[in-house]
């Protein structure tokens, strides 16, 4: 819910919030937490994977230095117990409870700077429990993707934007506070750089995140949870949204979905999957979507996002048949495996002559994180997965190799019946071939495409990628400003532009921004997303940053977008599954963007090793960048929204893609200063001529 500032008790907050500058509690220490609130979910139990006993005493050593030494005695037992029980040291006594945990509306908070106080009010509404999958353990979303790695640097973190002046800046080394260092020529250099997950490339092991995690050294930052630019579930529902738009476009035929009885069907109603049902619902269709987690389903129910549940398949069928014969739109969670409801429609499809259910199919299981809480496997139910994953870990790891088995194999049968299937970044390809699945078209390549390779990498090619925006003064009229300045910008260009790649794109995002309010996507903090392409952003940041300047919007707003982006990732299995000229597991675009941004004037970087498809599989970056209403801020947008877009354009064009060679000429037309090496095309006649040496 956005809430006003007349909705909040503002002295007795600020008093509570005022202990953010104070660091960590010492005197007296919290009292120690025994047992965990049951009231909110908690991350399951984490495999350490210390290599010998060394590596346990030196997790304990590493926790223990954050405090003076007359506290070790009393905290090193509790360490201990936490670091036995859950795989990891989280140092609960220090979870803060005087206050709430969410963001605040700007003006509540202490400190000397604007950019400051933004970004503790990103940390804090990433833990917001309407947004955190486990607050507890401050993971945001994924199974395991940190904000920080415990407590006390939460803190410490807290206490240095507290301190911080116009001339420094605060470095984040894989969730700890390194600290605040001099910068001069302050104006257009970062306020906070942070680094999540970056290891020498021969240390990027699964197992080698879960030393370095238990060992209190490093954390999964995912994309938005480690970069503190996380807006819940809003940005993957507007990304789903899209997504399935485009697929009905390009895999039916179809330029709506609305009134077609077109069903979707995949799983996860968690933190970044839970964004499915609502999606469809705007689209028009149906949607089902399989959860064996019930406390997940109901929140989703309870937002209602989730219209319907499910517990029986037989049910589910019936149920679907009617929608589509009356072509009614409904978001359905089926309470159950998903392997079960593949395999169900499957028996379905073989029975009734090849008729289909569901026509459009994917999956948001957790898969980068497979035999941790990510994915369920078909055999057991959910509580006997999570005493397993723990109690016997080889045991279950067979498990769910064996149900990815199955459930590649149902999903075959219904897309040879013509049902069109897609990878939704989750690791879901990548990891069925790890277990033996029938997932290989041939030896390098996978039977279904990932999405962004088939679906929306033309679309950032085109430069149109998830633009977002917070009103730090948490007020709905300021919001409700920000989306009419986004659509009259839209629709502005809209009337411009003659390109039918570029118009289906503006188009989609006037109706986006037109029924955002209606469609209450807000949790948390007061944002908005969008896919805007560079002319888009520039000029909506410019629109925004006047209106604080004129009084319009009442607080200074942070920019930010999803590293899942154009520019901002590279990840062979996702964002650059597209790049066919052999770059893509290359991380040159992603660290130049991340450097790029840096000096062009963004209010924070981020750089991480991980995100959607696992640790060692993706290097990625995001920025905050902060507009109050001054000629730096204008300055700030027009210098570094460009670049943070054509960086990636240019990049797409020189691996061969029509889009990104469209755009990014279109964009050297207009910016005579932009000058980029272009591909020149290779006649496909001439390479037939080549002879293949008989040794390589």
């Amino acid at each position: 819910i956005v809430m006003t500032m007349s909705s909040w008790n503002s002295s007795a907050l600020k008093a509570a919030l005022s202990s953010l500058a104070n660091g960590i509690p010492l005197d007296p220490l919290p009292p120690p937490v025994h047992v965990p609130d049951a009231s909110v979910a908690h991350a399951p139990k984490r495999t350490p994977a210390f290599r010998d006993d060394t590596d346990y005493v030196l997790a304990l050593k590493n926790a223990l230095r954050y405090f003076p030494s007359k506290y070790h005695a009393v905290l090193l037992p509790e360490f201990e117990a936490e670091l036995r029980k859950y795989g990891h040291i989280y140092m609960y006594r220090f979870r803060p409870t005087h206050y709430e945990m969410k963001g605040y509306p700007i003006s509540m908070y202490p400190g000397k700077l604007t950019i400051a106080k933004c970004i503790m009010i990103m940390i804090m509404n990433n833990l917001d429990y309407e947004i955190a999958q486990f607050p507890h353990e401050l993971i945001t979303y994924g199974g395991n993707g940190s904000v920080l790695s415990n407590w006390a640097q939460y803190h410490l973190l807290m206490k240095y934007l507290c301190q911080m002046d116009e001339d420094q800046t605060l470095v984040m080394m894989s969730g700890h506070p390194m600290g605040l260092f001099p910068t001069l020529q302050s104006e257009s250099a970062p306020k906070l750089v942070i680094s999540n997950g970056n290891v020498i490339p021969n240390y990027s092991s699964k197992a080698d995140y879960d030393r370095m995690y238990a060992l209190g050294v490093t954390i999964y930052g995912q994309m938005t949870a480690g970069s503190y630019c996380y807006i819940g579930p809003q940005g993957i529902v507007h990304g789903t949204t899209i997504t399935v738009l485009n697929a009905g476009r390009k895999y039916l035929g179809l330029s709506q979905l609305n009134g077609t009885g077109v069903v979707y069907v995949s799983s996860g109603l968690g933190g970044m999957s839970g964004a499915q049902p609502k999606a469809t619902y705007i689209i028009g269709c149906i949607g089902v979507i399989a959860e064996v987690d019930m406390r997940a389903i109901q929140k989703r129910y309870k937002q209602g996002w989730v219209q319907e549940i499910i517990e029986d398949l037989d049910e589910l069928i019936e149920r679907l048949v009617y929608l589509k014969q009356h072509k009614q739109s409904r978001s359905i969670a089926y309470h159950g495996n998903v392997v079960d409801l593949w395999e169900k429609f499957a028996t379905y499809t073989q029975r009734n002559h090849g008729k289909l259910l569901c026509e459009l199919g994917s999956d948001q299981t957790s898969l980068h994180n497979p035999f941790n809480g990510g994915y369920y496997p078909v055999q057991l139910s959910f509580d006997a997965s999570q005493k397993m994953m723990t109690s016997d870990p080889v045991k279950f790891k067979q498990l769910v190799n064996e149900s990815l088995v199955r459930h590649v194999h149902a999903i075959n049968i219904l897309t040879a019946a013509g049902m069109k299937f897609w990878d939704y970044g989750n690791c879901f390809l990548l990891q069925s071939s790890r277990a033996g699945a029938d997932i290989m078209k041939n030896k390098f390549a996978f039977k279904y495409p990932s999405y962004v390779q088939d679906i929306m990498g033309d679309i950032f090619s085109l430069g149109f990628g998830p633009f977002r925006w917070v009103c730090t003064s948490r007020n709905e009229r300021d919001l409700i400003t920000t989306d009419k300045i986004a659509e009259s910008v839209l629709c502005s260009l809209r009337a411009d532009e003659t390109e039918q790649r570029v118009t289906a794109q503006l188009d989609d995002n006037i109706y986006w921004i037109r029924n955002a309010h209606e469609n209450k996507m807000v949790v948390g903090t007061a944002a908005r997303i969008l896919y805007a392409n560079a002319e888009a952003r520039i000029k909506i940041a410019l629109r925004i940053n006047e209106a604080i300047a004129k009084g319009e919007i009442s607080g200074p707003v942070v920019l930010s977008r999803d590293h899942h982006d154009v520019s901002g990732t590279d990840s062979p299995f996702r964002e650059t599954s597209n790049i066919e000229d052999g770059s893509k597991f290359t991380a040159d675009m992603a660290v130049h963007n991340f450097v790029g941004d840096a000096f062009r004037g963004a209010s924070w970087v981020a750089l991480h090793n991980g995100g959607g498809v696992g640790f060692g599989e993706v290097v990625n970056g995001g920025f905050g960048l902060v507009l109050d209403g001054s000629k730096q801020s204008e300055t700030n947008c027009r210098n570094m929204l460009f670049w943070d877009v054509n960086n990636g354009i240019a990049r797409r064009a020189w691996a061969g893609n029509g889009n990104a060679n469209f755009q990014i000429k279109r964009a050297m037309q207009r910016n005579p200063k932009l000058k980029v090496t272009l591909r020149n095309e290779v006649d496909s006649q001439l390479l037939k001529q080549i002879k293949i040496p008989s040794k390589l």
